[in-house]
C-alpha cells in the first residue's frame, strides 16, 4: 500500500480517512501506468476498472467513491443526499461512509473536514477553480465556521514548474492584491505562479487558518505522481475524504 498511497498528514478525529493515491500499482499501460483512476483521459476502460476496484479493495472504502465529471467549475455537490449531481468540482457530505473523491493531475486538490469530524469535503483546484471561488463555495457547502474546519492541501504543481501569462497574473490580482505575491516574473510576459500560496489565501479570507500539506509538486516527482504539464496524455491521481461509521 505504500506505493499507491500518500495518507493526510493533519490532526483530525480518528474516524476521518483522507489522502492521495499514486501513480504505481496498477493495471494500466504507458503513458497512462499504472495506477490512473481516471475514465475521461484515454485509457484502457477495462485498466481504469480494474485499477478503481484496487483503489477501492486497498483503503476498503465503505461505498463506490463519488466519480464526479470535473470541468473547472465550482460546483459543489452534497453527497448526504441521494442521486447527487455529477457535474461538479467538489463535494461534501455530513453523512458516514459517503466517499468525496476529486481527480487531478497538477490541478490542487483540498481535503477538508471540521475538528469534531461531522462534515466531509474535497475539492478540485486548477487556476480557474481557485479564481472563480470553488474553495469559497465548498467553505459555505460545509456550513460550519471557517475557524473550525482543517485543510490539507494534497500533491499539485510546485510554484517553479507552473507557468502563466500575464491574463492570469491580473484576474487574481483584480480579484485581491495580496495575489500579487504568489507570482514570480520568470520571463517577459511570464509569471511563476504558487496554487499553494493562492489557496491558503483564499483559505485565510473565508476564515480557515488551519491549513496543512502543500509540500510536493507533480511536475518534478515522476515516479509518484502524474503530471499533465510534463506529460500531456496521462492518468490522474484521486484524492478521498470519507468519515468511518461509529
Amino acid at each position: 500500500m505504500p506505493d499507491s498511497w500518500l495518507p493526510a498528514d493533519w490532526p483530525v478525529a480518528e474516524h476521518i480517512v483522507a489522502g492521495t493515491s499514486l501513480r504505481s500499482g496498477g493495471a494500466s499501460l504507458p503513458p497512462y501506468d499504472s495506477f490512473n483512476l481516471a475514465d475521461h483521459v484515454g485509457d484502457d476502460p477495462q485498466a481504469v476498472c480494474r485499477n478503481r476496484e484496487r483503489f477501492t479493495s486497498l483503503l476498503m472504502l465503505p461505498t463506490q467513491p463519488v466519480w464526479l465529471c470535473q470541468q473547472h467549475t465550482t460546483t459543489v455537490v452534497d453527497l448526504s443526499h441521494a442521486d447527487p449531481p455529477s457535474i461538479a468540482d467538489a463535494s461534501v457530505s455530513s453523512a458516514a461512509d459517503r466517499v468525496c473523491v476529486v481527480l487531478t493531475a497538477d490541478c490542487l486538490p483540498l481535503l477538508m473536514c471540521d475538528q469534531r469530524g461531522t462534515v466531509v469535503a474535497a475539492a478540485h483546484a486548477g487556476w480557474r477553480g481557485l479564481v472563480n471561488g470553488v474553495i469559497e463555495k465548498t467553505v459555505s457547502a460545509m456550513k460550519v465556521d471557517g475557524q473550525d474546519i482543517l485543510v490539507w492541501l494534497g500533491p499539485a504543481i510546485g510554484p517553479q514548474a507552473f507557468a502563466v501569462g500575464n491574463d492570469v497574473r491580473e484576474i487574481f490580482v483584480a480579484h485581491s492584491e495580496e495575489a500579487e505575491q504568489a507570482f514570480v516574473s520568470c520571463q517577459p510576459d511570464k509569471w511563476h505562479a504558487d496554487l499553494y500560496a493562492l489557496a491558503r489565501q483564499r483559505l485565510h479570507a473565508c476564515g480557515v487558518t488551519q491549513v496543512f500539506g502543500g509540500d510536493h509538486c507533480t511536475f518534478g516527482d515522476a515516479s509518484r505522481f502524474y503530471s499533465f504539464r510534463r506529460d500531456g496524455t496521462t492518468g490522474r491521481m484521486a484524492s478521498v475524504i470519507w468519515m468511518r461509521s461509529p
